[in-house]
């Protein structure tokens, strides 16, 4: 077993952790953090993905124990200070994601990209946005709400 300290979603976790148990499994069954979906367990799908020091992981690739000393943010800390209302609310608008398992992968590998400097546009969105997999929209309308998003703040004042 093994010790491990990291944050969450802006609070401190410590638990103790066999050597083999998955940050997806520590973040849904131990904390309590069901929307990092598992899909495929295996990469592919990107439903569990979550921020770990900003970046998109597979939550379901990660070992808990790798997660020490790291800041993990999780599909319900995207909302936490409202920061991402705009990327959910431009989801909403164009009817991008129907039955909602692969919202939460989509939603944070899409905040990644958004926290990123730089234009955005289509081609850099669709290969952004690539390793998720939905079986219900086209991507279309997955697509336009990130570049929605991306518009809406590159015209907000700062």
């Amino acid at each position: 077993m093994n010790e491990v300290r990291f944050m969450v979603n802006g609070q401190p976790v410590e638990v103790t952790v066999s050597a083999r148990l998955s940050l997806a499994d520590l973040l849904r069954d131990r904390l309590g953090l069901t929307g990092t979906h598992l899909g495929c367990e295996h990469g592919v799908c990107g439903a569990c993905s979550v921020l770990v020091d900003g970046r998109s992981v597979r939550a379901c690739l990660m070992l808990a124990v790798q997660a020490e000393g790291r800041m993990i943010t999780t599909v319900e800390g995207l909302h936490r200070d409202g920061r991402w209302r705009d990327l959910q609310q431009a989801m909403a608008e164009r009817h991008a994601l129907q039955c909602g398992f692969c919202t939460p992968g989509f939603l944070v590998c899409a905040a990644e990209l958004l926290g990123q400097p730089g234009p955005l546009d289509e081609t850099g969105v669709r290969e952004a946005l690539s390793g998720n997999v939905c079986r219900c929209t086209g991507y279309a309308s997955i697509v336009q709400a990130v570049l929605d998003t991306a518009r809406g703040r590159s015209s907000t004042p700062p």
